[in-house]
């Protein structure tokens, strides 16, 4: 996952160079990384369906094998190197407060960057549910970042006659008219607005509250099924 993560960013780096390039590159980029998660989220649903809605660590529910394991170590390094990807903008802010944003020496650097590094380990540790959170955060937030305020800021942008006269970029070949685009603008935000922020915000505020009396500070595993069930019954039962 990382590896195609950091491919497309990678891609949509170069393209800034060239804007004109920029849109294809980040389509082809989205459909790159679509093909490689829908599949495997799909085969997850399938097999455990709605034991996922209270389990948000998936490899919980899946059975002790090889393969497992494999995908337990995949993920852990998928999550160093997403670590380091998604806190390069921090690392440079807390560069620039020290004093430190121009030094060229990696290893200087790489030290500089620990008291950045440490206190977010640390949380994660302590807070092992981050994939409710995420989902709440995602649905009430991402929904506007991504799909409702860029929609609407176009619309804004485009609403005299003079500057759709002057755009640098036309509506494309395959809708006619900038009242299409409008429309498509239009459909995005109130289906985003319905769909993703009030529908997908109510189901992830619901999961969040239905799996909170899960949730623990340094939770050795999180959501894992315990090793004796039996037992844990037995002690419930005598108690």
């Amino acid at each position: 996952m990382h590896i195609r993560l950091l491919y497309a960013c990678r891609e949509i780096m170069h393209a800034m160079w060239k804007p004109n390039k920029f849109k294809s590159v980040y389509l082809l980029a989205t459909f790159y990384v679509l093909t490689l998660t829908i599949p495997s989220a799909v085969s997850v649903y399938w097999a455990f369906g709605d034991q996922l809605l209270d389990h948000a660590n998936a490899f919980s529910l899946l059975p002790k094998s090889g393969f497992r394991d494999l995908a337990v170590v995949l993920m852990v390094i998928h999550q160093f190197i997403t670590f380091g990807f998604a806190c390069t903008p921090l690392y440079f802010v807390w560069e620039k407060v020290i004093g430190f944003h121009s030094t060229k020496n990696i290893l200087v650097r790489a030290l500089i960057r620990i008291p950045v590094v440490i206190p977010i380990w640390f949380l994660a540790i302590i807070f092992p549910f981050f994939g409710p959170i995420n989902s709440t955060v995602g649905a009430l937030l991402v929904t506007f970042t991504v799909y409702i305020i860029p929609a609407a800021a176009h619309m804004l942008t485009y609403r005299t006659a003079f500057a759709r006269e002057n755009a640098v970029e036309k509506p494309p070949f395959f809708i006619s008219s900038w009242t299409a685009v409008f429309l498509v603008n239009t459909f995005v935000v109130v289906w985003t607005l319905i769909v993703g922020f009030g529908f997908g915000g109510w189901a992830s505020i619901t999961n969040f509250v239905h799996q909170v009396d899960s949730f623990g500070l340094f939770a050795k595993c999180y959501q894992c099924p315990p090793k004796n069930p039996a037992t844990k019954q037995i002690s419930k039962a005598a108690h």
